[in-house]
């Protein structure tokens, strides 16, 4: 069983002011697909990303997806504090949940999620990390467009075949 890390970047959530439901969503959707997850829960801004997921990271989770922060307000800075932690991006999948998601509604092109891969070190680890918006339903319909590649993804950072 894959291990992922849930992180849910929301100013409100983090000061107990609103429920996490998009970070509910997505563990419901990621533990229905067999995986073991943990979650936690950071304000908005780009430090407080990048330390969440150099702890998941550290903590050897597989996938991490955020939740939140990828729009254009003044504190969401959710794909900055990613970029710092990738070794390479994927921009084929964020355009994959940009595109899927304009289907359904026009604001799917605001946001501005990335995803990427951390590398494995001497063949251990490696990760496939995936900023997904804060809102419950595009976090949900984002989640379904990643999981069928997560499989592949994975094996080929521990250096399967193609």
């Amino acid at each position: 069983m894959q291990s992922c890390r849930v992180i849910t970047v929301s100013d409100r959530c983090a000061a107990g002011l609103a429920q996490d439901v998009s970070g509910s969503v997505l563990v419901s959707a990621l533990v229905e697909a067999g995986y073991e997850v943990t979650r936690s829960v950071v304000p908005d801004g780009k430090n407080s990303v990048r330390q969440a997921l150099l702890e998941a990271l550290d903590s050897g989770a597989r996938l991490v997806v955020t939740t939140g922060g990828t729009g254009v307000g003044p504190r969401d800075r959710t794909p900055e504090g990613t970029r710092e932690v990738l070794d390479r991006q994927l921009p084929g999948v964020a355009e994959l949940i940009r595109a899927d998601g304009a289907q359904r509604s026009s604001h799917a092109a605001l946001t501005r999620g990335i995803a990427g891969v951390v590398d494995a070190v001497d063949g251990v680890g490696g990760a496939f990390v995936v900023n997904l918006p804060g809102s419950p339903r595009a976090a949900g319909e984002g989640i379904a467009v990643v999981l069928p590649l997560v499989d592949h993804i994975l094996d080929q950072l521990a250096g399967g075949d193609h």
